[in-house]
């Protein structure tokens, strides 16, 4: 499938599964204490049925499935679409206008394929691997902000960080400004585009980064994990996740962190 049928499908299920029912959405609690709406699963539902309508060899792993029938999916070696339909459902439940749906392919265990779609803003953030990243019809490229680590906003959640970092950032403070927007996959957007310039999360999942992370790796964007390896690694293990806008920050941001690059 070509990303503009891809775009075109996700564009689509979003805007017809997810705005009408902005505000006014049944909302439940999962096991882990997340929450889940009826929208999730329209979405996933929808998109899941037109993947296998267009991709019938591709496999298909859903946020919303169990997690054996998750793991047994990635493990079987075989293209696999990614989706998460609503990153930040919480923002969604509480009608706060900051969510996305998130969609990765996953080929001979690399990245090759990532969409964002935010239908508040009609942002559609894409990427191909080696041909680069774009915001709806525009083209993304590497940004040199001329930004010192202590002039930039820093997009950092801070839930899910080890108590001493999180006091550390607190108290000595590394940044001119702190956000956190809470979708996982538009701040790895976000941070491609210049809304924010580092950026630093302790925990995320397969279908919340898979897709972001390859549109800031294509726009030219630099990130790691707080251990210093790679943010992906084709598992389902959750993934801290460092990065930057552009290489000069991400050395200053890796070093303030202490973190050692492998």
């Amino acid at each position: 499938m070509n990303l503009g049928t891809l775009t075109s499908l996700v564009r689509t299920a979003a805007r017809e599964e997810l705005l009408p029912r902005f505000t006014n959405v049944k909302c439940g609690i999962k096991a882990d204490g997340s929450f889940l709406t009826e929208a999730d699963l329209a979405v996933q539902n929808r998109i899941a049925e037109e993947l296998k309508n267009h991709c019938p060899e591709t496999l298909f792993l859903g946020e919303e499935m169990a997690a054996e029938e998750q793991q047994a999916l990635l493990q079987s070696g075989k293209p696999i679409w990614i989706l998460d339909p609503l990153d930040g459902t919480s923002n969604y439940a509480s009608g706060i206008p900051v969510y996305s749906v998130s969609l990765a392919l996953i080929e001979q265990g690399e990245l090759k394929m990532g969409i964002v779609y935010d239908p508040e803003r009609d942002e559609c953030f894409s990427a191909v691997k080696g041909e680069g990243a774009w915001l709806n019809d525009e083209r993304l490229g590497p940004i040199d902000t001329g930004l010192t680590l202590k002039q930039c906003t820093g997009l950092v959640d801070f839930k899910r960080l080890a108590p001493a970092l999180a006091t550390r950032l607190a108290t000595e403070i590394p940044y001119s400004s702190q956000r956190s927007f809470g979708s996982v996959a538009l701040d790895w957007c976000w941070i491609a585009i210049g809304r924010s310039h580092v950026y630093l999360h302790g925990k995320q999942n397969l279908w919340d980064y898979a897709a972001g992370h390859l549109i800031l790796a294509e726009a030219g964007g630099w990130s790691c994990t707080l251990d210093g390896d790679d943010v992906f690694n084709n598992s389902l293990t959750p993934r801290s996740a460092v990065a930057a806008l552009d290489r000069r920050l991400f050395k200053a941001w890796v070093e303030w962190l202490g973190i050692d690059r492998k």
